[in-house]
């Protein structure tokens, strides 16, 4: 994309996957951008939110700015073929949300926005965590690939020298932003001359 001048909004959907920092920093970090966020939590999502960031999907939408819509919502704004939506991104993605989209299932807010997202042709990014994988996770990554989805799998590089969690967190949030087409100063990007210091 060219700029976002005509920029919609971004939907973020944050699965069950164990991983919801990479969710919390990346609607951190679009709102930062001033990019509007439609936020989609998943129940699972809303249990992992809690665990691992000690924080609920009502305070997260509310420090970033998002519109939360109900995973139940299917009639939502984010499932709209015709809204001006310009990004689909499931950060987490759990296994199950993946296999769903393997299988062209938009049984929740969220499979239903990437659904729909594949069949406008919306960039749509996904961000498995699992480790290790299982040969269905493979095979349908492979297929979702193919369909024109980016799988960015949350794992972070090390050629940057990482010092903190966060470190690690900003070099897939940096990634995800620029599969979007958003320009950030996000983490340092690699220029060439590394080896010769």
């Amino acid at each position: 994309m060219d700029g976002f001048d005509h920029m919609g909004e971004v939907v973020l959907g944050i699965s069950g996957a164990s991983g919801a920092i990479y969710g919390v920093r990346l609607a951190q970090a679009l709102n930062e951008l001033g990019i509007g966020i439609r936020l989609v939590v998943s129940d699972s999502g809303r249990i992992t939110l809690k665990h691992e960031c000690d924080t609920t999907p009502e305070a997260l939408a509310e420090e970033v700015g998002a519109i939360l819509e109900a995973q139940a919502n299917i009639g939502a704004k984010s499932a709209s073929g015709s809204a001006p939506i310009d990004a689909v991104v499931i950060c987490p993605c759990s296994g199950t949300t993946l296999g769903k989209l393997a299988a062209g299932i938009g049984d929740n807010l969220i499979t239903r926005s990437a659904i729909v997202a594949m069949k406008e042709q919306r960039k749509l990014i996904i961000v498995p965590r699992e480790a290790p994988y299982a040969t269905v996770h493979l095979e349908n990554m492979a297929k979702l690939s193919g369909w024109g989805t980016v799988v960015i799998p949350a794992s972070p590089g090390f050629y940057n020298h990482p010092t903190s969690i966060d470190d690690l967190v900003d070099f897939v949030v940096a990634r995800i932003l620029d599969q979007i087409g958003l320009e950030h100063t996000i983490g340092k990007r690699w220029t060439g001359e590394e080896l010769d210091e």
